[in-house]
């Protein structure tokens, strides 16, 4: 078998190349990123393997189809940028629902304790062998209250080591974890009682910017607001207002809604054309880091090896458990009787 790989990093190449050869999966690695200029670098590919920025619309989907393209393998959980259901009778789409939950839970909580302790500011400080703690004062974990945006693996995790520092845990989900012992509350309740919220939810039509000028209002003032699932979850605009209103206390970010062309590639000595994002940045109480809270060796050889094994397990079956379908509207949950959903 033969699968194009778009948006390769220099990370990604061991372990595909690794698990590739030993199941005789041949991967073309382009550093071009998939979209309806790109797409034709997959002819004579059996599928296609894709990342966060890659787009899988529908002229996508519809070239790849006409040149005997079959499958999309997505080395992610979301999947926001492919068209699943415009996809549906052509293209089987497989992702990587777990790689390494641990790993994005951890940047979430490394991300929270080095803006609320200023560790940042003391690193850049004790370069230049200032030991001033002038600026430096931070807040205890312990005791405040973190409401969780989302209850998956991910979500679950993150609540876990929140209870490891004393803190008490609100959460919200559409789809509840029945019998978790997690204190499900509305969204209304989770913004008005919650010190610190951390968004942990797919991106979708319904939660697309559901941290908006609305919602903001709606937090304690001094709020610490942190995403490391997908950047459109918060509206940036209203974000940004929110922090120079000094309504919200900090913002750590490790996705932003525009960042397809600007995140993974090095702009340094360039000038920002993205005037939302310079001013983001240049925030004090703001922390952005280009979306590498699945960044981890463990992470990386997760995520090929499940991304293989959707593939042969396709190649093999005749279908996936992986598969997201958009035949029956359980898009992640379909198994359809361990059948193809087409």
């Amino acid at each position: 078998m033969k699968y194009a790989f778009f948006d390769t990093k220099s990370y990604d190449i061991p372990s595909f190349q690794k698990y590739g050869d030993e199941n005789n999966i041949e991967f073309k690695f382009f550093e071009t990123k998939l979209n309806a200029d790109t797409a034709s670098l997959a002819e004579g590919c059996d599928g296609v393997c894709v990342f966060v920025n890659d787009t899988v619309d529908a002229e996508v989907i519809d070239r790849h189809y006409a040149v005997g393209v079959r499958a999309v393998a997505l080395r992610c959980a979301g999947y926001n940028n492919v068209d699943v259901k415009h996809a549906f009778g052509k293209l089987h789409v497989f992702h990587v629902p777990a790689y390494s939950p641990y790993a994005v839970a951890e940047h979430a909580i490394a991300l929270l304790l080095t803006s609320i302790r200023r560790i940042h500011k003391a690193y850049i400080r004790t370069k230049d062998y200032n030991f001033s703690l002038s600026g430096l004062t931070g807040f205890d974990l312990h005791g405040k209250t973190v409401g969780v945006i989302g209850t998956g693996r991910i979500g679950r995790v993150f609540i876990d080591i929140c209870k490891g520092f004393g803190m008490k845990v609100l959460a919200y989900d559409k789809f509840p974890s029945p019998d978790s012992g997690i204190d499900y509350v509305g969204l209304d309740a989770l913004f008005s009682q919650s010190d610190i919220i951390s968004l942990h939810c797919p991106l979708t039509e319904e939660t697309y910017h559901m941290i908006g000028a609305d919602a903001i209002a709606r937090m304690k003032k001094g709020v610490v607001i942190i995403n490391t699932s997908r950047g459109a979850l918060i509206d940036a605009e209203a974000l940004l207002a929110g922090i120079k209103s000094r309504h919200v206390g900090a913002a750590c970010l490790d996705v932003y809604e525009e960042e397809s062309d600007i995140f993974f590639e090095d702009f340094s000595g360039h000038i920002m054309d993205d005037d939302t994002l310079a001013r983001l940045i240049s925030m004090p109480n703001v922390i952005v880091t280009s979306h590498q809270a699945f960044l981890t060796e463990e992470a990386l050889n997760n995520i090929a090896e499940t991304t293989v094994g959707n593939i042969l397990e396709f190649s093999e079956k005749g279908y996936c458990e992986n598969e997201l379908c958009y035949r029956c509207g359980k898009t992640e949950s379909c198994k359809n009787g361990k059948r193809r959903c087409f």
